[in-house]
């Protein structure tokens, strides 16, 4: 069995976990990255703990982090994995999960013909400032790096769908969202007992020997014990800055003006600690207003009184202004919506649909698949969402212009009529899908939800070049310091504007890209080793055990056939026996019971 897949009913088990753990972001205040820290850590008063020694540290443990990780931890090398966290997968985790990739099997399973060369023009012209090297590596290797690697870990795309600026259709949708698409990686670290993590620690300060970064002093949240750990390279994965207002102002670029009201809307340590870090140690900063920013926050309702801020949206409504009219094609998403609605005089919108359309409704992160879920959260939510038996009620609870909103909805029902929009060309006669994604808006009730500029990804970052080595101002790497991910801009693959699914993707790439360049540097060349799936198969042959019936084994063979039927890994249901221990190779029956959900889901 060499896939595996996260059933539904655990997935939402382990979501109401991370919604536990994931609490309303405090985070340290970082007003400002131009005073970056000069600080001389042989200086400070820290035990000098000779005995924490690793090849590698990789600072932060999201997808970037994880994937560095394993790579290196496959060939052999001793890693530690630090995170603020106590838990695995960073924004990731809790992100919708789509990866954009090119020329994949799933496509061809669907009739999409798609090519390296046909995703490098798309992405250098919706992109418009993209890095054409790193365009051109990522759309010739995304297959291998990215889609293969997954999907012998475990993860299952469950489909390819549209994202705007595509030729064709490349944005790949996990199963699982985002819990779907990084806990297969992270369980394969697990496999590794030269993969260790240190949870509940913040990196304080870089060690530096001689020029070179040699390990980092950590502060454990928790207790406050601090420590030096010792490495030969040093691996910077702690994401972008998007979650700190005051650095998102900072480097707000200067064609827009900062919109009076703005929400938090990436994860809860994106708050460009990584940044001081690498500036420490004398790393340049580039491209730091290249931000990709929404246009569908609202305020996230489980942390009242706050700035945090979920994404929202009905793609199949529309969008409107404060004075209740239409001022862009919403199908274009941010590249259009966003610079139209920052030149608004006020900056905030409101998405209007009916009941007909609700079902599209949809909120981005791996905590609203339920759209039950969704419904009581938002939809009965009246601060979130107005609803109303008319145009006129509806303008009224939302506060919109009420003859200009039904003049606006009248005017679009009848261009849908005839098939094309005249005003800001969302469909077309000629242009099937966009149709499909126009509906009018007719049948009562009718909802509007208003929405604001919400963060969201960090474009530009930490200098690197092509093997993810940092560079100072003079575009000299600095010797041992990596940085990969959203610290690094997503090593401007996207430009100053996104394709979807170019996030999570090159946050993969390049945490491989730097792992195998640190192994070479380090002089490890050796090759993967054995997953716990390769070896349980190896000693239990399923197809021969399950060939035909053995009294008292019914069970066994049910649950076992199942398992081969959805791809289940050994290790979803007995991950107490990884990794492998040949003295305490038992099964342990109280874990094991805790997967019985699996199969056998209750509802009233």
């Amino acid at each position: 069995m060499k896939r595996w897949c996260i059933c539904s009913t655990l997935a939402a088990i382990c979501l109401s976990v991370f919604a536990l753990i994931f609490p309303f972001l405090a985070g340290d205040p970082l007003p400002s990255v131009a005073d970056a820290a000069d600080s001389n850590p042989e200086s400070q008063a820290v035990p000098d703990d000779r005995d924490l020694k690793s090849d590698v540290i990789v600072v932060g443990a999201g997808i970037s982090g994880l994937s560095a990780a394993l790579e290196l931890g496959r060939s052999g090398l001793d890693v530690t994995v630090v995170d603020m966290a106590s838990v695995f997968g960073g924004h990731a985790v809790m992100s919708q999960g789509g990866v954009s990739i090119v020329q994949t099997p799933t496509q061809t399973r669907q009739g999409i013909e798609d090519s390296p060369d046909l995703a490098y023009e798309d992405f250098i012209r919706w992109g418009e400032d993209a890095d054409a090297e790193w365009v051109r590596y990522y759309v010739d290797h995304s297959k291998r790096e990215i889609y293969d690697w997954l999907t012998e870990l475990g993860v299952e795309f469950a489909s390819v769908e549209t994202a705007p600026g595509n030729t064709v259709d490349r944005f790949h949708q996990p199963s699982g969202r985002g819990v779907g698409l990084v806990t297969p990686i992270y369980r394969d670290c697990l496999e590794f007992d030269n993969i260790r993590f240190v949870w509940n620690t913040k990196v304080e300060l870089l060690l530096n020997v001689d020029g070179r970064v040699s390990g980092v002093i950590t502060r454990n949240t928790r207790t406050g014990d601090e420590r030096h750990r010792h490495a030969r390279t040093v691996i910077l994965a702690t994401g972008g800055f998007q979650s700190n207002l005051e650095m998102v102002r900072e480097f707000w670029p200067t064609e827009f003006r900062f919109p009076d009201r703005i929400l938090a809307g990436s994860g809860r340590n994106s708050v460009g600690h990584g940044h001081r870090l690498a500036q420490s140690a004398g790393a340049d900063l580039t491209k730091m207003d290249h931000q990709w920013n929404y246009f569908t926050g609202i305020p996230d309702p489980r942390y009242p009184d706050s700035d945090r801020g979920l994404s929202a949206a009905n793609m199949y409504g529309i969008i409107v202004n404060s004075k209740g009219q239409r001022f862009a094609n919403l199908l274009n998403w941010a590249k259009e919506v966003m610079p139209k609605l920052l030149r608004q005089e006020d900056a905030t919108l409101w998405f209007v649909f009916d009941e007909a359309s609700k079902p599209k409704f949809v909120v981005s992160g791996s905590d609203w698949a339920d759209f039950g879920h969704v419904e009581k959260t938002i939809f009965q939510n009246p601060t979130l969402m107005k609803s109303a038996d008319t145009l006129e009620e509806l303008a009224e609870q939302a506060g919109l212009p009420a003859k200009s909103l039904a003049e606006t909805i009248r005017r679009y029902n009848a261009m849908i009529d005839d098939g094309e929009d005249l005003d800001f060309g969302r469909f077309t006669r000629d242009d099937a899908k966009s149709r499909e994604m126009s509906l009018k808006i007719a049948t009562p009730p009718f909802y509007a939800m208003q929405a604001y500029p919400l963060t969201r990804k960090s474009m530009g970052g930490v200098a690197i070049d092509l093997t993810c080595r940092v560079l100072d101002k003079d575009e000299q790497s600095i010797p041992g310091l990596y940085a990969v991910g959203e610290l690094a801009g997503l090593a401007g693959i996207n430009g100053m504007a996104a394709l979807e699914g170019t996030f999570l993707g090159p946050c993969i790439v390049t945490g491989r890209v730097a792992a195998r360049a640190v192994r070479t540097e380090l002089g490890f060349d050796n090759t993967n080793r054995a997953a716990t799936t390769e070896r349980c198969i190896s000693c239990h042959d399923m197809d021969e055990l399950l060939a035909k019936p053995r009294p008292g084994y019914w069970h066994f063979e049910k649950v076992h056939r199942r398992s081969l039927e959805r791809g289940i890994d050994c290790r979803h249901c007995h991950s107490d026996m990884t990794p492998y221990d040949p003295e305490h190779h038992r099964t342990n029956h109280q874990s094991l019971a805790a997967t019985c959900v699996l199969c056998h889901v209750a509802q009233e």
